[in-house]
């Protein structure tokens, strides 16, 4: 009897073992043709939109870093994501409403952590000279209705650059990103969509489609069915999520070109990316 109990013991936890296996398997998802792109940089690690982030994004092998540009009251194109200064800086205000000078003078990094204290604003001209060469670059123009001219100051920027293949703008203006396109044929461009809006006809696909390189979604209102319209269009398509833990897998499944995240999910070096539930 001892026998056959420790021989059901070895079979039961063998069993086990293969199961095991066989769940963290599940748990992992190959994507060697995903692009993916540091959402404000490695925004988990660091203090988003900053040069800490940035940099991060680059060491953790990010294809893209993404950032956000709006101007400053002198015209300035500046790097943060919302239009006021209050939640990521020591001071509060709509950023319009600073010079870039001023805007110098805020920390950016304290209301992360100490670590980053001193932490500056950075201009879009700032962040193309000190990582072009290194990363690719997702720019996105925070509500440009709102800075009459900001197509043509960043067209103006990336005439200065012969090479604009490693560079993508975005926006959830329609109509600007076709702006963009007419100022500058050569740049990919993106539309991002807003959930209210993620049924897309087919005349709307053809019609993106016809300027924009890349239509971005919330992964949470897109399926594949979409994916394939948009591809079969000849168009790409990015998501992102700030809190789905499935975005990976989801990503995976609908065969898109790209994720936009702040890396909280998975380790960007390997190529086998671990999917948290």
């Amino acid at each position: 009897m001892r026998k056959y109990a420790v021989l059901v013991i070895v079979i039961v936890g063998s069993c086990l073992l293969f199961l095991t296996g066989y769940n963290q398997q599940d748990k992992k998802v190959h994507m060697p043709d995903m692009l993916s792109f540091a959402h404000r940089g490695a925004s988990s690690v660091a203090p988003e939109n900053t040069r800490a982030a940035f940099a991060k994004g680059v060491e953790l092998q990010a294809d893209f870093l993404e950032c956000d540009v709006h101007l400053s009251k002198d015209g300035e194109l500046v790097i943060m994501h919302d239009d006021r200064v209050d939640r990521t800086t020591n001071a509060s205000g709509y950023i319009s409403d600073f010079t870039l000078a001023e805007l110098r003078q805020l920390d950016v990094g304290s209301t992360y952590s100490k670590e980053f204290a001193g932490e500056s604003i950075m201009t879009l001209d700032e962040l193309l000279e000190e990582f072009y060469h290194q990363v690719g670059l997702l720019i996105e123009l925070k509500n440009p209705q709102a800075y009459p001219g900001i197509e043509e100051k960043v067209a103006t920027l990336l005439l200065g650059y012969e090479d604009v293949s490693s560079i993508i703008l975005q926006s959830f203006d329609v109509e600007s990103m076709r702006k963009m396109h007419e100022l500058l044929p050569d740049l990919q461009v993106g539309v991002l969509i807003r959930p209210t809006d993620s049924f897309l006809s087919a005349k709307s696909i053809e019609d993106l489609t016809s300027f924009a390189t890349f239509i971005n979604f919330n992964v949470s209102f897109i399926n594949k069915r979409m994916v394939d319209k948009i591809h079969a269009q000849g168009g790409k398509v990015l998501v992102w999520s700030k809190k789905d833990k499935r975005l990976l897998a989801k990503a995976h499944k609908y065969g898109v070109d790209g994720v936009i995240t702040d890396f909280s999910n998975w380790p960007t070096n390997d190529p086998i990316y671990l999917v948290q539930e």
